[in-house]
């Protein structure tokens, strides 16, 4: 389960952001998480409670934003939502669309701190 180890990244990372602005607690994490980062969202909240033991960060809450999988359709010229991660096909023209321009996101966007 790799998910601990980036549950462990996140919480250190939170962490030292968090010592940047006189050690606040971190309330919430907010997170983007993309469709195609290989990241299972279950397993990483349920991590994240445990990484988040015993450091600024426990009780603290991550707030995911899923992010759909992406791709640019050369035919329509125009990004496209795909209908299925299992077929890189465009969901309107049915045109083969490899280049994937969101979806693999694993990104914290930001933190909720209080006193």
């Amino acid at each position: 389960m790799h998910e601990l180890s980036i549950a462990l990244s996140i919480v250190e990372g939170a962490s030292e952001e968090a010592s940047r602005h006189n050690g606040h607690r971190v309330e919430a994490v907010y997170l983007k998480l993309g469709q195609l980062s290989g990241v299972v969202k279950e397993a990483l909240l349920f991590s994240y409670g445990l990484a988040a033991e015993g450091t600024r960060l426990e009780g603290s809450r991550l707030e995911i934003e899923d992010i759909p999988a992406t791709v640019f359709c050369t035919r329509c010229d125009a990004e496209r939502t795909l209908a299925s991660i299992q077929q890189f096909c465009c969901p309107v023209c049915g045109i083969a669309t490899p280049e994937v321009t969101r979806g693999r996101e694993l990104l914290i966007t930001g933190l909720e701190l209080s006193e």
